[in-house]
């Protein structure tokens, strides 16, 4: 493996995440989410701050539907209710249909038997990409039990060999998030060093972000983009805004709200400023 380190203020990802996000803000990618009933709306909220157009339809009949004709899809096995495990092979079945985009979320697998069972069978259905915490791309390749419940008991360097092994068996973007993000697609590989530790502190913070995952993916349909910067691109807009939200913060409360002002507020032109971004060759 060969590194290729950038300055901040030329790296390649921030140009690329700079196009997006305009791309994404003059043209709302509609965003459907089937996610767990803790941060429906908090997640909802997330979306429209950054300018994309969420939709929460998770109903048999018409998740698949609506897969069909959204820009990106968002699959989060939270809280897999059995109408919810089913609108999932619905919008996933749907979302290849139709060639839209979409993201598996793997919360919480391992060791509970339905959501691990259920996270296998979507990662088979082609996903375009894949957001999990060390813990849970450990356990969707096989090589753990899991972390403690939706918190992580293992480093994002840990599951490195774990992401590119499952990018390489499912043709998906793995993105492992965690105090550094890792993003590959099995021939690339990126760190992303930004971010802060209060969006562990928040219900919703990482599940939010494979939908932001999803509205890029969406948006980059309209461009040259790639799946694996569009979801890079994505990972680097939502950690610097929580940079930003964090230094004005007096906690987990305040920072929730903070968030979705300074993903209101990131500007293109903030990313290469910001960005502390490293990648690899493989």
């Amino acid at each position: 493996m060969s590194d290729r380190l950038r300055p901040d203020s030329e790296s390649t990802l921030a140009t690329s995440a700079a196009e997006l996000l305009t791309g994404l803000r003059d043209s709302p990618p509609l965003t459907h989410c089937i996610t767990n009933s803790v941060v429906t709306g908090f997640t909802a909220n997330v979306l429209l701050a950054l300018g994309a157009a969420p939709a929460m339809v998770d109903i048999v009949g018409e998740a698949g539907m609506f897969a069909g004709v959204a820009s990106g899809v968002l699959i989060n096995l939270g809280t897999p209710t059995p109408e919810q495990r089913a609108a999932s092979r619905e919008a996933a079945a749907g979302a290849l249909a139709a060639g839209t985009p979409w993201v598996l979320d793997p919360v919480a697998i391992g060791a509970l038997p339905v959501r691990t069972a259920l996270a296998h069978e979507l990662a088979d259905a082609r996903p375009t990409a894949i957001r999990g915490n060390a813990s849970e791309i450990l356990a969707l390749a096989g090589l753990s039990a899991g972390g403690r419940g939706v918190d992580a008991t293992d480093a994002t360097d840990a599951a490195a060999e774990a992401a590119l092994a499952l990018a390489s068996r499912h043709g998906a973007v793995v993105a492992v998030s965690g105090p550094v993000d890792l993003v590959t697609d099995g021939a690339r590989l990126l760190r992303i060093a930004n971010g802060h530790e209060l969006l562990t502190r928040v219900t919703g913070g990482g599940c939010a972000l494979g939908a932001v995952m999803a509205a890029f993916l969406g948006a980059a349909r309209s461009t040259a983009a790639d799946p694996l910067t569009a979801v890079s691109a994505a990972s680097l807009v939502y950690t610097i805004a929580a940079e930003r939200a964090a230094a004005r913060a007096a906690g987990p409360g305040s920072f929730a709200v903070a968030l979705l002002d300074a993903l209101a507020a990131v500007q293109p032109e903030d990313l290469a400023v910001a960005a502390r971004v490293q990648e690899h060759a493989l």
